[in-house]
């Protein structure tokens, strides 16, 4: 189109000229030159989700007044700055933490639970100045193959973000020390580890399909070896009409 303007322009301005076949390209090669490209979908996706994305941190309290920590991820679902994570993140902790993507911090409490789907949802005390929402997607509209996204805080990592495809749906998982078998679950391999956990799975457009769970090492380490799972963002709905659990 900039090329084809260029011309009519060019016709315009000198209409009693015949542009030669080198200055037909010269001018074509001068418009391409100066043509944006489109960012790559990665790019777009990251920028799209990175205000949604929550940092928390957690303090449990065991045996004899013992404590110890742990880390996940968030993703704001609502303009009240609610927060779905995985339950297993927030399961049985002393204190939540939240640091919001503007660098905001509160603290946290559960809101609601789902423990036969690992889903929390989060309600910070204090929300950041500005809230924004993720945008919730479909999987039931994706196939085997297609492009999928993770954003989260590996081993403390803030806002990391990793790029694979969907491998599989409809897996089961338990996760370690759990009796609970999750099922209906989206696999993929885009790489998560410890600190991904509640963090979203996402479309090339940037939509969230699923809310990360867990992974497989069949080594038995908690490291990321290629298969991970989410929980679809549906069953965080009710029947799926976009209703929260709440």
């Amino acid at each position: 189109m900039a090329a084809l303007l260029a011309l009519i322009l060019y016709r315009a301005l000198f209409p009693s000229e015949q542009l030669t076949r080198r200055e037909v390209n010269e001018v074509v090669a001068s418009a391409m030159a100066s043509a944006t490209p489109r960012p790559p979908d990665a790019v777009q996706v990251y920028r799209i989700i990175q205000p949604s994305i929550v940092f928390i941190e957690v303090e449990f309290e065991g045996g004899e007044g013992n404590r110890s920590g742990g880390l996940g991820t968030g993703v704001i679902i609502n303009d009240s700055a609610d927060i779905v994570t995985s339950f297993h993140v927030v399961d049985g902790a002393r204190v939540i933490q939240v640091t919001f993507a503007d660098g905001s911090t509160s603290k946290a409490f559960v809101l609601a639970e789902m423990p036969e789907q690992d889903l929390a949802v989060l309600r910070a005390f204090n929300s950041p100045d500005v809230v924004v929402p993720a945008v919730l997607g479909n999987p039931a509209t994706m196939q085997v193959g297609d492009d999928v996204y993770v954003v989260g805080n590996p081993f403390g990592l803030y806002g990391s973000m990793s790029a694979g495809v969907i491998s599989g749906f409809g897996r089961s998982f338990q996760p370690s020390g759990s009796d609970t078998v999750l099922e209906g679950l989206i696999q993929f391999d885009a790489a998560a580890n410890p600190g991904n956990s509640g963090g979203p799975l996402l479309d090339r457009n940037g939509r969230v399909i699923g809310i990360v769970t867990g992974l497989v090492n069949a080594g038995g380490g908690n490291f990321f070896v290629g298969v991970g799972f989410a929980v679809p963002i549906t069953s965080a709905t009710s029947g799926g009409r976009g209703s929260p659990p709440y």
